[in-house]
């Protein structure tokens, strides 16, 4: 989950480093370094630093004081070892010779030291990234040759991987390699660049090359060249990324979270946009066919964080509107417990930056027992979109909070298309219905924008509540998935204990949890559900919670209930989680701001986990 870099071209290289890992520091901000080849001394300089990126742009001058054309840089979540300068990447010989940075985790790090101090090798930090530059060293001084030294030691390591390394032997070049982290190589026209997301080179280039795993990249300011394990080089297509880089900026709003909150009813009309053409759904580029859909007979959906709870509104939709029973996994569970998968079925795999660890093993678990993947995700070229069978992408745009919102709402998006459009293929509704149900869908970006509008009720609440130290959400059914990531954008930001409950649960030993004063949000968008839901709203009232009522415009006796109530313009029962789930966004972020927290960039978290 680190951010890697790197450049070699025609300008200096330290301050493009910099503002690429400024881009990048959403993956890890224990540390960060660069290393950059001076061409008038011959040597590489190393600096890094603890903490925030701005300490290293301070110790290095913008940059200004690390001159040279070629060189790496690397933004830290710590795995092994503490965060520490010493720890900080890159890594390097004893004598410099050769320089690495490195996202992912060696497993057998361990073994691979052991051998290398039988070799006479010693080690200054507690990384596996130094026992990976130690590696290549080892193969280096056995082959005379950058790509040899690089393809044994690949054989080598068992984990994940994303690498970029500097041979002293050969200025001006940049090597990279990967394993099932991520990492793209960019070309403009002074240099080229590499990358383990898109954002970091925006405003370089937006032509890009995907590497896959085991594949080994080389390159000078002109060229670039593509091998393969066995060191033959491969060919491999330019992509050009349509994302502009403006919206990787904040674009005057105080946080990147705050903006992609106000970005949704965008990123929702460019996501229906996409799929909704002529008054009907056109689901062609993603592969999806209605053969497939109409034999459709149970469907998986995996994923982890958000877009688990993605998932769990995709069942209650897809169950109700499309008559498939539906199982919903972590991807981190659905990987070890042996699924029992059935014919005439789909996985379906929710990913933002679809590099996730966990959901791509997911992925190969169900290829390898002959099951379909359809992949939704939002980074164009990604490991899942380039595994899957079939790839439904949303139009979310760069998302740089570690907290998503945007890119959760057009992955309902998705999964609302995909419901409508399979319930459509298999007869269970009419043409007049789907009409219905694609006419809401268009509306939905300007009822999220009047959601939005009621901004400065939530944060007066939300600052009335910045110092509590318990809050749960309670729900049922669709309402009961939306807890869920209601509970979470507050946990994650705010460091505030939450917890989501399914309403009806709450007799079963949950209640016990409320006293005098702690803060339960109830939430009540379902009209079939909604007395039963008020009325544990009540069981919950009388033992001294503080209620917030979040329901839709027109359901007015909730007040009788609620301390303090919330509405959402009314849409289709399906669709109420992309309305109802923006209150509790912002509150989430007002509560952080109301602390004084670091809203973009939580403790211990990452944007991207790409280990496990």
């Amino acid at each position: 989950m680190c951010g890697i870099v790197g450049y070699v071209g025609s300008e200096q290289a330290a301050p493009i480093l910099l503002k690429g890992l400024e881009k990048l520091e959403y993956r890890g901000y224990d540390s960060a370094g660069i290393a950059v080849f001076n061409e008038a001394t011959g040597k590489t300089e190393i600096v890094k630093a603890k903490g925030r990126l701005k300490i290293l742009s301070e110790k290095t001058d913008g940059g200004a004081a690390v001159p040279g054309t070629c060189g790496i840089g690397h933004t830290r979540w710590a795995t092994h070892g503490e965060p520490s300068e010493t720890n900080a990447h890159p890594h390097c010989t004893d004598d410099r010779s050769i320089i690495m940075v490195h996202n992912g985790i060696i497993e057998n790090y361990q073994e691979i030291k052991e051998k290398l101090l039988k070799s006479g090798y010693s080690f200054y930090s507690q990384t596996d990234t130094e026992i990976a530059v130690k590696l290549v060293d080892y193969y280096y001084k056995k082959t005379g040759t950058p790509l040899e030294a690089l393809t044994r030691s690949m054989l080598r390591i068992r984990g994940s991987y994303a690498l970029g390394v500097m041979f002293q032997d050969y200025p001006g070049k940049l090597f990279a390699a990967r394993k099932d982290s991520p990492l793209i190589i960019g070309k403009s026209e002074k240099g080229s660049l590499i990358a383990s997301d898109v954002p970091a080179i925006l405003d370089r280039t937006r032509n890009v090359y995907y590497i896959d795993n085991l594949e080994i990249a080389e390159m000078s300011p002109d060229e670039i060249h593509f091998y393969n394990i066995d060191r033959e080089e491969i060919q491999k297509d330019m992509t050009e990324i349509k994302w502009d880089a403006e919206s990787a900026e904040k674009d005057g709003y105080e946080h990147f979270m705050l903006k992609e909150i106000h970005e949704q009813p965008k990123a929702v009309q460019d996501t229906v946009g996409a799929y909704v053409k002529d008054g009907k759904i056109d689901l062609a580029e993603t592969g999806l066919d209605d053969e497939v859909l109409k034999d459709l007979e149970r469907i998986y959906i995996v994923a982890c964080g958000s877009a688990y709870h993605v998932g769990m509104v995709g069942k209650y939709v897809l169950e109700d509107l499309a008559d498939i029973p539906v199982e919903v996994d972590l991807a981190s569970e659905f990987r070890y417990r042996n699924p029992k998968l059935v014919e005439n079925s789909i996985v379906v795999v929710v990913s933002q930056s679809g590099e996730t660890a966990d959901s791509l093993a997911a992925l190969r678990l169900a290829k390898d027992r002959g099951i379909p993947v359809l992949g939704i995700v939002n980074v164009v070229g990604s490991s899942i979109a380039r595994e899957s069978d079939y790839i439904l992408y949303t139009y979310a745009g760069p998302e740089i909070s570690v907290a998503t919102t945007k890119a959760y709402s057009t992955q309902l998006i998705a999964v609302y298309l995909l419901a409508i459009e399979t319930a459509k293929v298999k007869g269970l509704i009419d043409d007049s219905r789907y009409s219905e149900l694609i006419a809401e869908l268009k509306r939905l970006p300007e009822k999220i924008q009047k959601a939005l509008d009621d901004k400065e009720r939530i944060q007066w609440f939300a600052s009335k509540y910045a110092n509590a130290k318990d809050i749960f959400f309670i729900g049922r059914g669709i309402d009961y998935a939306i807890s869920m990531e209601g509970s979470l954008k507050m946990k994650e930001i705010s460091y505030i204990h939450s917890e989501a409950y399914a309403a009806g649960e709450l007799k079963h030993g949950t209640i016990s949890l409320i006293e005098d004063g702690i803060l339960v949000v109830g939430v009540a968008t379902q009209q079939a559900l909604f007395e039963k839901t008020v009325s544990n709203m009540v069981e919950v009232k009388s033992r001294g919670a503080y209620l917030m009522g979040l329901t839709l415009y027109g359901n007015y006796s909730i007040e009788d209930t609620a301390d303090f109530s919330v509405y959402v313009p009314k849409t289709e029962q399906y669709f109420t989680t992309s309305l109802a789930i923006i209150p509790l966004q912002l509150m989430g972020y007002y509560v952080s701001v109301a602390k004084g927290l670091d809203v973009d960039k939580p403790r211990n978290l990452a944007k991207s986990v790409t280990v496990e």
